[in-house]
């Protein structure tokens, strides 16, 4: 027996219809972030189950292989859009959706873009320093000092910016960032 089979079918295809049009739509939104349109449906598949869900499930439910399921589930657990969840006398793993869009949000932005942050700031850094020992070894040569000072003022400005997204990180994470933009309440 299935969630749907004492419900009338034509209301039943009515609301599969409009589910489908919001999980498309959660797919096509969550590529556009770098996530696969697969990756995006898995979540909206999740988001209207009302019940933890195995790899079993999910994969028969989309039509996946259990391999193409496992790493996007290990995908959206990476981003903390879903939850691993004890499921009771079962030895299989359950999955859940982290309902709060907001913190969704909020935990995958924080994520890429510290990683992102880090990336680009030791490579800054190192650059940085690197035309700081060039200026000793160019004493004397106005030209190329002047294309060091050049250089050296954009690099110093991208870290600026870097630490003010380093802060704007912390208040995703912290929440303060729902004191400046509030969220939508009922």
């Amino acid at each position: 027996m299935n969630e749907y089979d004492d419900l009338p079918q034509d209301q039943v295809l009515k609301l599969k219809k409009a589910r489908d049009r919001v999980i498309d739509s959660i797919g096509k939104n969550m590529d556009l972030y770098g996530i696969t349109l697969s990756v995006g449906h898995l979540y909206g598949h999740m988001y209207f189950s009302d019940v933890p869900v195995t790899l079993d499930e999910l994969s028969k439910k989309m039509e996946m292989s259990k391999t193409s399921m496992s790493t996007g589930v290990r995908t959206l657990v990476d981003l903390k859009m879903i939850d691993k969840v004890w499921g009771k006398g079962s030895r299989k793993d359950f999955y859940e959706v982290t309902p709060d869009w907001y913190q969704n949000f909020c935990d995958y932005f924080s994520i890429k873009w510290r990683k992102a942050v880090e990336s680009n700031t030791n490579a800054l850094t190192k650059s940085l320093n690197e035309l700081r020992e060039l200026r000793k070894e160019c004493e004397g040569n106005e030209r190329m000092t002047a294309l060091i000072d050049m250089d050296e003022a954009k690099i110093v400005e991208a870290l600026k910016y870097y630490r003010w997204l380093l802060r704007f990180i912390e208040a995703l994470e912290t929440g303060k960032i729902f004191e400046l933009v509030p969220k939508e309440s009922d």
